[in-house]
């Protein structure tokens, strides 16, 4: 491994100081010296000119769902073109270890639900040489990662493990707790960064039930969690639910001794967890990091997968049924009038303001008139629904519709991003893919928030890509710039960061398809000091990741 040296940049370390010209050595995949290196100490070295460019650690990105996806892309694409260097993944209880060879159908069909990951695309590209999760991580560390990963043990596939079928239907004996709790422990020992679970109303899995973490007692939940006490290492990550919120995390926080971070607080609705009201209620200086995302949730929602809409009844029957049998439903008017009202009731008018996105025959409407206009032109009552059915059968229910779902008060996420308590995050990378891109999000935040927006300073948009979630994590030698830590590093103009829109891509296994964004103004990514991206093009770099086993590759 060559030694490197990136000369002349605006080094901001990610620990929050003001930035500062410096060059960087690195040697041996870390860095050894920030300062003015001179010729000598770099006589071996590779020279990068950074001038008029920022040299930050790489992006940590601590909400992503790749538990799949790095099995066929151990690229991670395209998290890595946004200058991400390390994913935390099983996020909200899902993953795909431990799991029986009698349950990885259903294990997948949670993710096609819940996750909005396409069956196709898990059935081809999961090679499934693992059952247990530390099988899992030793399947990952065999992979050629480009960028590094630290996977969470998730509530779902764990409780199909010790339960079966059981794990969706009733709570667990106390035989069965102690079962997950060992093997919590054993994963932990193994090297995974934590555990995580949900209890949203939204998530619906297999078959349209409730995923197994909402049939756990809140009893069994914290016994897990405990397990995370006991060894003295791991953060917990969830999903908010009625019966744990804000108040049940800060005590989790304390019962245990371990970081928790739960998702998320929104902003753009008047309903429990996306309000000023919540953030208010986080206690300051608690082991507690609510998640807040930094874009707007807009989702290309098709018919044939409308997972956004779960926590409505009407749509928990269309995720009951298999795709094939969705449209008999959809084109019922009793259930078209059962889901206008419910929709309105859980989101309000949103998918009065909802256009066409992409249709192949109706391409006029796309990016035109709202449903709601499209609605009223026919002047005989239709509803926004009512339109949305009739325009998707004309596709095969494949129609894709523009919804802004939330986060879209600038003002109110401008207020969570000032909160230093609160992990930024919720990309969702890996997950919604046909429906969603916000993998771009760090890119997004540099260009909007801090060079257009001026809300946050340069240093600060750092420490909370780098340093904060490393801290959060446990990351000890990731997300900052100092001797000794992991060279990995991003070198962007901040004149130009930012991101493209997305772009439909038909790449994934089984040809299924995606939506991806590129970067703009990511120059140089570097992963343990050797460079995988430049100006915009991946290099052939493979290896060069880790499986950050508790948070370190050490």
């Amino acid at each position: 491994m060559s030694d490197l040296v990136l000369r002349g940049g605006t080094v901001v370390d990610g620990t929050g100081a003001a930035p500062r010209l410096a060059d960087v050595l690195v040697r041996d995949g870390r860095i050894v010296a920030i300062g003015s290196i001179s010729a000598a100490d770099a006589a071996h070295a590779v020279s990068v000119d950074c001038t008029g460019l920022v040299v930050a650690p790489g992006f940590i990105d601590p909400h992503t769902h790749y538990d799949a996806q790095v099995l066929w892309d151990p690229g991670l694409t395209p998290s890595t073109w946004h200058g991400v260097t390390t994913v935390v993944m099983g996020n909200c209880g899902f993953g795909i270890a431990p799991t029986r060879e009698a349950d990885r159908g259903t294990v997948m069909r949670v993710l096609e639900n819940v996750e909005g990951m396409p069956l196709a695309a898990l059935e081809a590209g999961i090679p499934w040489t693992f059952e247990t999760f530390p099988e899992y991580l030793d399947a990952l560390e065999a992979l050629p990662l480009r960028v590094n990963v630290a996977p969470l043990i998730g509530h779902t596939p764990l409780r199909f493990y010790v339960m079966g079928d059981d794990a969706t239907e009733r709570e667990a004996t106390d035989a069965e707790v102690a079962s997950m709790k060992a093997i919590v422990a054993e994963a932990i020992d193994a090297g995974a960064i934590g555990f995580s679970t949900s209890r949203s109303a939204s998530h619906l899995g297999a078959y349209g039930k409730p995923v197994p973490s909402r049939a756990a007692a809140l009893s069994e939940i914290w016994a897990l969690a405990g397990a995370l006490g006991d060894a003295g290492k791991g953060t917990i990550e969830a999903t908010w639910g009625p019966d744990l919120f804000v108040d049940e995390f800060a005590r989790m926080a304390e019962d245990i001794g371990r970081p928790v971070s739960w998702a998320a607080i929104m902003a753009g609705r008047n309903q429990p967890g996306y309000s000023d009201g919540v953030a208010a209620r986080v206690e300051v200086g608690g082991n507690v990091h609510p998640q807040v995302a930094c874009r707007p949730i807009v989702v290309q929602i098709a018919l044939n997968d409308p997972f956004p809409f779960a926590n409505v009844p009407a749509f928990g029957e269309i995720l009951a049924r298999p795709r094939t049998e969705r449209p008999e439903l959809y084109l019922d008017p009793e259930w078209r009038a059962r889901a206008d009202p419910q929709v309105r009731a859980a989101w309000g008018d949103i998918l009065d303001f909802a256009r066409v996105a992409e249709s192949a025959a109706h391409p006029e409407l796309q990016y035109g008139a709202t449903l709601a206009e499209l609605a009223s032109e026919r002047g005989d009552g239709s509803t926004s629904i009512d339109v949305m059915v009739s325009i998707a059968r004309a596709d095969g229910f494949d129609t894709r519709f523009l919804v802004a779902m939330t986060n879209d008060d600038e003002d109110a996420v401008a207020r969570l991003l000032g909160n230093d308590q609160f992990l930024l995050g919720l990309s969702d990378a890996g997950a919604h893919t046909s429906q969603l891109c916000d993998a771009n999000y760090a890119t997004h935040l540099l260009g909007h928030w801090v060079r257009e927006k001026g809300v946050l300073t340069l240093e600060k948009a750092v420490w909370r890509l780098t340093g904060h979630p490393a801290m959060v994590y446990g990351m000890t030698d990731r997300g900052v710039i100092a001797e000794g830590a992991v060279a990995d590093l991003v070198a962007f103009d901040p004149d130009t960061v930012g991101t493209t829109l997305p772009q439909r891509a038909y790449d994934f296994p089984g040809g299924a398809d995606r939506l991806v964004a590129h970067s703009t103004g990511i120059r140089h990514v570097w992963v343990a000091g050797t460079a995988i991206r430049s100006d915009d093009n991946d290099l052939a770099a493979r290896g060069t990741g880790r499986l950050l086993r508790n948070g370190t590759s050490a």
